[in-house]
C-alpha cells in the first residue's frame, strides 16, 4: 500500500510539473524544437531543472544501502547501444518532432482532451502493443 501511494504521489507531482511547465502543450514543444524558426528556449530551463533535480536525487539515494519502498535498487545494467535502443530513440524523436508530445506529457495531456492528444495516445498504445507482439515473436514465444 505504501509503495502504491508513493507511486501515485510521484505520478501526480510529475504530471503537475509537466502541466505547469507547459510540456503538455504541443505548440509550446514544437516552438522549442523549431530552432531555425520561432524558437522558444523556455523548455530548455525545464529540462535543465529536471536534470539538476535528478542529479541531486541520485546523489542522495546513492548514499542509501536500500530503497525506502523496495527490497533492492533496480539499476539497469545494460550499457551498450543496440538496434532496439537506436530505433526507439529515432521513433521517439520523430513522434516528438511531428506532434510535440512524448509519452509522459501525452498521458498528462489526456486530462485536457483534444483529438490530437487522443490520437497520439492511441498511436502510442498501438505502437507499444506491436512492440510487445514482435518482441515475443522474435523470441520465439508466438
Amino acid at each position: 500500500m505504501k509503495k502504491n501511494l508513493t507511486a501515485l504521489m510521484a505520478g501526480l507531482v510529475f504530471g503537475l510539473g509537466l502541466t505547469v511547465s507547459q510540456m503538455v502543450n504541443p505548440d509550446k514543444v514544437l516552438s522549442f524544437l523549431d530552432i531555425f524558426g520561432s524558437w522558444d528556449p523556455s523548455l530548455a530551463f525545464v529540462m535543465g531543472s529536471a536534470l539538476a533535480v535528478t542529479a541531486v536525487g541520485y546523489f542522495v539515494v546513492g548514499k542509501r544501502e536500500t530503497p525506502l519502498f523496495a527490497e533492492k535498487f533496480e539499476i539497469p545494467g545494460k550499457r551498450e547501444i543496440d538496434a532496439p535502443l537506436a530505433i526507439g530513440a529515432v521513433l521517439f524523436g520523430i513522434g516528438w518532432g511531428l506532434v510535440g508530445l512524448c509519452p509522459g506529457p501525452a498521458i498528462s495531456a489526456l486530462s485536457l482532451g483534444g483529438l490530437k492528444v487522443i490520437g497520439f495516445f492511441a498511436a502510442m498504445a498501438g505502437g507499444m502493443a506491436i512492440f510487445q507482439f514482435t518482441k515475443r515473436y522474435w523470441a520465439g514465444e508466438s
